[in-house]
């Protein structure tokens, strides 16, 4: 029979993988796509959005907490690191009216359709 040394702690190292952001895209009534993306603990400066041939990319970086040394982590779950996220935009996007906003952790992209995109009615006329 063989001796297992227990560790009280060691099921609480966890192995780090990459960051993929998660993200929701919707289309709202006034026909704009929304990409929300969840990038907790991060700075609006730590944070990149660019548009290039009808390719929208999320890029930033979530560090570790300064204040805590890495021996003093017991569990570590989140991922920390670089992060780079690439959606390819339809035709009807204006991609000149992007524009983003960080609040609460969640970075919002709004992409507005191009005026021709959008749906709109013609009157029929009644012939005499």
């Amino acid at each position: 029979m063989a001796i297992i040394r227990f560790d009280p702690f060691g099921d609480f190292a966890a192995a780090r993988g990459p960051w993929i952001p998660a993200v929701d895209i919707f289309e709202t009534d006034a026909h704009d796509v929304i990409i929300k993306a969840e990038l907790p603990d991060m700075t609006r400066e730590n944070i990149e959005v660019t548009v290039e041939n009808n390719t929208l990319t999320l890029k930033g970086e979530r560090q570790m907490p300064a204040d805590v040394k890495e021996e003093q982590f017991r569990r570590v779950e989140r991922a920390y690191g670089a992060f780079t996220r690439s959606f390819t935009l339809p035709t009807t996007v204006d991609s000149s009216k992007v524009s983003a906003e960080y609040k609460n952790g969640v970075l919002t992209v709004k992409l507005p359709f191009r005026e021709e995109a959008k749906p709109r009615t013609i009157n029929v006329e009644v012939a005499a």
